[in-house]
């Protein structure tokens, strides 16, 4: 049986890769285990510099495996509640928390179809690139489900309180302009230059100073809970620790060498 999540590490860069192509990867419950568990290991490691999540085949992601959640609607209310409670609280939420917690830049390599938890999986990542053929939408009130993975949080922090409730509400489907013009993507490329545009991405982030892209993530991860007052002081005590590093030192040389830094992070 092929693995419904894959994962290589190669140099410090991590490839996550949802693996049901024939299913337009949809997340079925073994595939929310394993997302767990591979994710889980990327939060263990000590020697990544970057991680692509991208979907095998045409598409990244169509959503839940809708025959999967049908294989539980003869079971009671009562047995129902607590079965998809406990999935999503020992699969769905510590897979998403690993990702937005990583010290490192996590990118989204999305193409085709990227729908419910799919795309909550995409607003988790830091930079999403997406191929002109994506398209987007939240699917969940289509089959009266509130949302998973973080969608609740992520998305009115991205595209506002309105227009998430919008989106949420009547779960209609946008294309990859739209997500760009609301933040939801990064940048969009034709589909024949997608692997090409993360590769760069990915090679511009490993050369780049991993310890400093560390405490940018942990600013901007903070930064909506605290006051300005309180983010200031992060702002600062980061800057310092940044600024006694040796990348700095390298960057400075760089900067008046007139050539490109060799950051070692």
């Amino acid at each position: 049986m092929t693995a419904p999540i894959l994962l290589d590490i190669d140099a410090g860069v991590a490839t996550l890769t949802l693996n049901r192509p024939a299913s337009l990867n949809a997340l079925s419950f073994d595939m929310m285990a394993a997302l767990s568990e591979a994710t889980g290991q990327l939060a263990r490691r000590k020697d990544l510099r970057v991680v692509v999540v991208a979907g095998a085949g045409e598409h990244f992601m169509a959503g839940g495996d809708l025959k999967d959640f049908a294989s539980q609607l003869h079971l009671s209310p009562e047995i129902r509640l607590a079965s998809f409670r406990a999935t999503i609280e020992q699969h769905i939420n510590p897979a998403i928390e690993a990702l937005v917690n990583l010290p490192v830049p996590v990118v989204a390599r999305v193409q085709g179809a990227c729908a419910g938890f799919g795309l909550s999986l995409a607003l988790a990542c830091d930079l999403v690139v997406a191929a002109d053929n994506a398209y987007f939408t939240t699917a969940y009130a289509s089959i009266a489900l509130s949302g998973d993975g973080g969608v609740s949080w992520l998305l009115p922090r991205i595209v506002g309180r309105h227009k998430a409730c919008e989106l949420l509400l009547l779960a209609e489907r946008f294309d990859a302009a739209e997500a760009l013009r609301l933040g939801v993507v990064s940048r969009i490329v034709p589909l024949e230059g997608l692997d090409e545009a993360v590769g760069g991405l990915v090679r511009r982030i490993v050369n780049g100073p991993r310890e400093t892209y560390a405490e940018m993530k942990r600013l901007l991860g903070h930064s909506a809970c605290h006051s300005l007052d309180a983010q200031l002081q992060l702002e600062a005590e980061a800057f310092a620790r940044s600024a006694a590093r040796p990348d700095f030192d390298e960057g400075i040389r760089a900067f008046l060498d007139k050539r490109k830094p060799r950051f070692n992070g």
